[in-house]
């Protein structure tokens, strides 16, 4: 489903829902960007609190039902009817999503082929201003602007006593004239499908780059309280912003249904897509590194919607922090040593990126983990070593070492994702390396900061798709390990046999493909917010100018639905270009 189809349905104008038809022909229900989790949540009787969605923690707040309790027929005092003997099975069609101020209709139906004359349909726990009409089973409702949330409907067949669950999301209208705080963001669960982060802190003191303040989050029903700070270097000029939080260690924050197992994190990143208007290559390249290396450090991403002090903020992509806990469930020891490289110059040379001597080799490099601490005598000893080892080896030493120093298959396949992406900001800076010294390695790769790939730069520039960049002349390590027959056939021969396989551009279209599902409308509400911000950002005298001198400079800025297209075009050009001529 397109996001274009989801615009016009759900965003503008009527939303019509269910079997019923507005103004004539039969309408179809929109289908939820995914399956519902738990379709029989639990629904208050006669109640006009929404429910917590089905499968979520419960609601800290007092009022709001645990949703993953089962559905009690207030009319007969019966459990909820189960598959067992299922006569009618009350639905009204998959979920449904309106935005607060737009017309609701669906009607109400057996999910069986059960049809009588005596049939009587109902709802058990209408909202405040919905209307149930028996005689045509419709429900008909258009949300206040006080009205935000996910609802659990209880639906009702009062002759065999059976019940269902009609989920209706009500999407908070940010933009609305006399718009309404959300009242309940314990209850507002997802916005068009996707989980939604609330974030409040003090907005006397606000948020800083330099130390984590104390903060919460309710999430998914479930209220944290936690610690929060901004993150990024030449991005914290951006408006918005990206964002780490630190959770309790007795209170871990888990996602049930995004991110392939994305559980019990300690720290959690919102990566900002302000400088990516797909809002997706972050989430892309990492799940790429995933096929590519499946045995490397993983980075677990999923898409979510930001609330902050209960201010639209827009899509997020949710990512795993680069840590001692990432590092123990990747096999590496907790205490490892892990380094990031902040700049060019952590390019594995004696000399910097211009040519000038360095003043010591892990210039370019900042330590996250292990001791000694940064600050603390010898606490760059081991990346010293390395460095000094891909500079001065022989050309022996360093083809039998190879393997033992590095996992070989990390640092190789870092050079084919690298190069097959275009990471123009990521062929020495932006990368994590984690060496275990008591084990004595070997040393292990972990990327980061994607934005800059599959077609721009890190200031949004285009990129062509058919430049093969070996970045030997910014990477030591990479020339060294190109330079080796012994090394480099071997690795061109994966990279072909990758591109046929792993990371086809079948595999990369479908990623593509699932992430604009996911997204649904939630792109076209980000793009309305900062879609204006996006273009005229950079321009001379702004604070942004600065940092990104060549961003005002684009005569081809595009659409999100455009930028998508413009991506699929470059992996396709890319892709088959390389069939043909790797880097």
């Amino acid at each position: 489903m397109r996001a274009t189809r989801w615009l016009k349905r759900g965003l503008l104008g009527v939303a019509c829902l269910g079997l019923v038809a507005c103004g004539g022909g039969d309408a179809q229900p929109l289908p939820d960007p995914r399956p519902d989790e738990n379709p029989s949540g639990a629904a208050t009787d006669g109640g006009t609190l929404p429910q917590a969605d089905a499968g979520t923690q419960p609601g800290s707040d007092a009022g709001l039902p645990d949703a993953g309790a089962g559905a009690q027929d207030a009319g007969t005092g019966g459990p909820d009817a189960g598959p067992i003997s299922q006569v009618c099975g009350p639905t009204a069609g998959d979920t449904r999503w309106v935005l607060e101020g737009e017309a609701l209709t669906a009607q109400v139906r057996c999910a069986t082929a059960h049809t009588s004359p005596a049939l009587r349909f109902g709802v058990k726990n209408l909202p405040p201003g919905a209307t149930f009409d028996e005689a045509t089973a419709t429900l008909r409702w258009t949300p206040a602007l006080d009205q935000g949330a996910v609802w659990m409907l209880t639906l009702e067949e009062r002759t065999t006593g059976e019940t269902g669950t009609l989920k209706v999301g009500v999407a908070d209208n940010h933009a609305a004239p006399g718009r309404v705080e959300i009242q309940k963001p314990e209850a507002y669960t997802e916005e068009y499908g996707l989980p939604v982060v609330h974030l409040f802190f003090n907005k006397d003191i606000g948020l800083t780059a330099g130390e984590y303040r104390p903060a919460e989050v309710v999430y998914r029903g479930h209220r944290y309280t936690m610690e929060a700070k901004y993150r990024g270097a030449t991005s914290s000029v951006f408006p918005k912003r990206s964002m780490t939080f630190k959770f309790a260690e007795d209170d871990l924050f888990s996602e049930p249904v995004f991110g392939d197992g994305f559980k019990d994190r300690k720290r959690v990143v919102l990566i900002t897509n302000f400088n990516d208007n797909s809002y997706l290559r972050s989430r892309l390249a990492f799940d790429l590194w995933s096929r590519l290396s499946p045995g490397a450090v993983r980075i677990r991403t999923f898409s979510v919607v930001v609330y902050a002090n209960n201010a639209y903020r827009g899509l997020y992509t949710a990512a795993d922090h680069v840590d001692k806990r990432l590092m123990g469930w990747n096999g590496i020891d907790k205490d490892a040593d892990l380094f990031k490289a902040v700049d060019a110059n952590a390019n594995f040379s004696r000399v910097r990126r211009d040519g000038q001597p360095k003043a010591h080799l892990h210039e370019g490099l900042e330590k996250d983990e292990g001791t000694p601490e940064e600050g603390q005598a010898h606490a760059f000893d081991t990346v010293d070593a390395f460095v000094a080892w891909v500079a001065d080896s022989s050309p022996e030493a360093f083809r039998q070492e190879f393997g033992t120093k590095v996992r070989a298959r990390d640092y190789e396949d870092w050079w084919i994702f690298n190069t097959l992406i275009l990471g123009n900001d990521s062929q020495a800076k932006n990368s994590y390396h984690a060496y275990d010294p008591v084990a004595g390695g070997p040393w292990r790769f972990i990327p980061w900061d994607l934005d800059a790939s599959f077609g721009q730069n890190y200031d949004t520039t285009r990129t062509s798709a058919t430049t093969r960049s070996t970045y030997a002349s910014d990477n030591l390590l990479f020339k060294r390990m190109l330079a080796e027959p012994a090394l480099a056939t071997p690795l061109r021969e994966r990279y072909g046999q990758a591109l046929k396989n792993e990371v086809s551009e079948a595999a990369v279209q479908a990623l593509i493909d699932q992430y604009v599902a996911e997204m649904g409308p939630n792109a076209q509400r980000n793009e309305a917010r900062w879609g204006t911000e996006y273009r005229e950002f950079g321009k001379m005298g702004t604070i942004g100018h600065g940092n990104f001198p060549l961003w005002h400079m684009r005569q081809d800025f595009t659409t999100h639905a455009q930028e998508v297209e413009y991506l699929r075009q470059w992996v396709h050009t890319r892709w088959t270009a390389f069939q043909t001529q790797l880097p």
